[in-house]
């Protein structure tokens, strides 16, 4: 039987009754259900704001806007970010008509301060963190250092729902984080994602960009009578990127089980490291001193990584690959070379099976095989 990287694991019965009370009360849209789901998002993390989007990637596009056209950045101002993540952390920023500028990683595969401190020039206005796997790895010195130098700090906390840092859930001391709830997401709906920021104004200014710039949401309106549900102004030019309740349903669903499905995660990466911990070839990526991961990801580096990945293919293990540095693709080639680190990195990383379904005796013969075949 084939070994997966992802095999999301939705309580379906949970999902489908969630869903049923949607279509039975005719709203499936903005609404009861995506309220009901920011409240138990800040139940659950501790957070003061939360705003439920149709995905991870509008939210970080939506932060970026909302910061630049409050302090009035100019097209091409700069935003530091990680060359190693997936495209949409970089593309929001280009959606924004600003620059990404790349840092390099450390052993944690998370953004370097030493290096961020680097590329800081008098244009940079911000810098996105990405918790890669779950990881929080030198955050609280990037924090330090943006505080320090007057620099919005964004954390795209894709893959971070459940990650503690010191006991606390991530997002707290960010000027806005921005979760996923994407289909194989450790919170997982076919996609969506959360938008939490720190400052009340800043949420509501969110929720208004979200639904278009409408001042009064559709649910919102629907205590009101007569013209006046009408009655709504729009004060700049808005998005629409809310969730919709069906998403926000499962995503209910999902959240119950959070923390008892990291355990089994974080239980499933002990037994890798017990197994590969120790071996010449072989380095498992470390998770950073205090920090409680998601462990949505558990990574390898490898030199023989493409010949090992084809290898636990020929057994029907499909591993992963996160991520293919981003100067590697052509419109961001301008600025190959500019972290070594990254570029080594995405030549050695490789992604384990991570999922509910996985018992120790599949994380044990995976193990078997990569120590057979790593050279």
């Amino acid at each position: 039987m084939a070994i997966q990287l992802f095999v999301p694991n939705f309580r379906v019965d949970e999902c489908l009754a969630q869903i049923r009370e949607c279509l039975e009360k005719g709203w499936t849209g903005l609404g009861f259900k995506t309220v009901e789901m920011e409240n138990k998002w800040k139940e659950y993390t501790g957070l003061p704001y939360a705003h439920f989007l149709s995905s991870n990637t509008v939210g970080l596009h939506l932060a970026l806007h909302m910061f630049k056209t409050e302090f009035g950045w100019a097209d091409g101002d700069e935003v530091i970010s990680t060359s190693l993540t997936f495209v949409s952390s970089n593309h929001a920023i280009v959606y924004t008509n600003l620059q990404p500028v790349f840092a390099d990683v450390d052993e944690y595969l998370c953004l370097s301060p030493e290096d961020i401190e680097r590329k800081i020039t008098p244009r940079t206005r911000a810098v996105i963190f990405v918790g890669i796997g779950g990881n929080t790895g030198r955050y609280e010195e990037v924090l330090k250092l943006c505080r320090d130098r007057g620099l919005i700090l964004i954390l795209d906390a894709a893959h971070m729902a459940g990650t503690r840092l010191n006991g606390k859930h991530v997002g707290y001391d960010a000027d806005c984080t921005v979760f996923s709830f994407q289909a194989v997401k450790n919170l997982a709906t076919a996609d969506s994602g959360m938008i939490c920021f720190t400052d009340e104004a800043r949420d509501v200014r969110a929720r208004k960009l979200a639904w278009l710039g409408i001042n009064k949401d559709t649910y919102a309106r629907t205590a009101a009578q007569g013209a006046y549900k009408w009655m709504y102004d729009i004060e700049e030019v808005g998005y629409k990127y809310h969730g919709n309740s069906i998403m926000a349903g499962i995503g209910l669903v999902s959240l119950k089980y959070l923390d008892q499905d990291n355990a089994y995660r974080r239980q499933l990466a002990k037994w890798y490291r017990e197994n590969l911990d120790g071996h010449e070839h072989i380095k498992v990526v470390p998770v950073a001193s205090g920090c409680e991961s998601s462990t949505h990801l558990i990574q390898i580096r490898v030199q023989n990584r493409d010949a090992l990945m084809l290898a636990l293919n020929e057994h029907q293990i499909y591993p992963g690959v996160h991520y293919r540095d981003n100067t590697e693709y052509c419109m961001y080639s301008y600025a190959q070379g500019s972290c070594p680190n990254s570029a080594k990195a995405s030549q050695e990383i490789l992604s384990l099976p991570m999922h509910m379904g996985l018992t120790k005796a599949d994380v044990d013969l995976v193990s078997e095989l990569i120590i057979r075949y790593t050279k």
